[in-house]
């Protein structure tokens, strides 16, 4: 089944809302990916994100581009959802983040050469209709020994049945909305690895994230959620990822443009 990206548009309303799909990636993926991202800013390449010009490519209600901006980054983020994008300016001002927000896609960004300090792009990769456009405008708009972060879905058999049967198909188990992702469009590591080389994105690391759960636990955790004995939002806490070495169904990594 094709992709549907439009769900963003219709979902919009719920990117906060802690009892909703969308509001997962908040609670089960934010913490793992966000602290290796901090981490590699602070702790391994030793620089001050204060002030860096950063662009978050494919920014949906916010829910990252907030957390670099309290890090002290000066946030750009751009989506093709105008509902997305009302949601995300109006949480950012609720809380009070100067973060400016762009209606945008990623295979033409509507930046100067050289405009970033630091561009991220996180469950976007996946969901994209040309992969080497939006690799090659992000290399664009970054300026030299500027960081690329990413996260995205290896396109595996584990993926398969984690990402699609377990999570979108199987009526027993399904969380997501049963079009919001399409196998075929998922990125093998050296897939991106080739676009980012084309393009002077020299990758440093790449690691994988998963459940912090056996799979028997999973299982069992999305069963009382089908059964109305969990809500959504303890599921998502109770099922945070976490870094590994296991890239064969969620990675994330950083790369360095040379």
């Amino acid at each position: 089944m094709p992709t549907d990206n439009e769900l963003y548009d219709r979902l919009a309303s719920t990117w906060w809302d802690e009892n909703e799909v969308l509001n997962v990636l908040r609670i089960s993926l934010n913490p793992a990916r966000f602290s290796y991202f901090r981490t590699v800013l602070l702790e391994q390449e030793k620089i001050d994100p204060g002030g860096k010009k950063t662009l978050d490519v494919g920014c949906g209600g916010g829910l990252l581009a907030e957390e670099f901006a309290r890090l002290g980054c000066n946030v750009t983020g751009i989506d093709p959802s105008e509902p997305s994008i009302a949601v995300a300016k109006a949480h950012a001002t609720q809380e009070g983040l100067a973060i400016e927000y762009l209606t945008g896609v990623g295979e033409s960004l509507h930046f100067a050469d050289s405009s970033f300090d630091m561009v991220y792009c996180c469950d976007v990769l996946e969901h994209v209709n040309d992969l080497g456009a939006v690799i090659s405008e992000i290399a664009r708009v970054l300026k030299k020994d500027g960081f690329f972060f990413y996260d995205t879905i290896n396109r595996t058999f584990m993926s398969k049945i984690i990402s699609i049967k377990l999570l979108q198909e199987w009526k027993a188990t399904r969380v997501m909305p049963a079009n919001l992702h399409d196998w075929k469009l998922f990125v093998k590591p050296s897939e991106l690895q080739a676009h980012m080389s084309a393009h002077k994105l020299e990758q440093k690391e790449i690691f994988g994230l998963v459940p912090n759960t056996n799979p028997i636990t999973l299982f069992r955790l999305l069963r009382k959620y089908k059964r109305g004995v969990l809500p959504l939002k303890e599921v998502g806490t109770q099922i945070k990822l976490v870094k590994s070495k296991d890239t064969s169904n969620l990675y994330m990594g950083y790369a360095i443009k040379v």
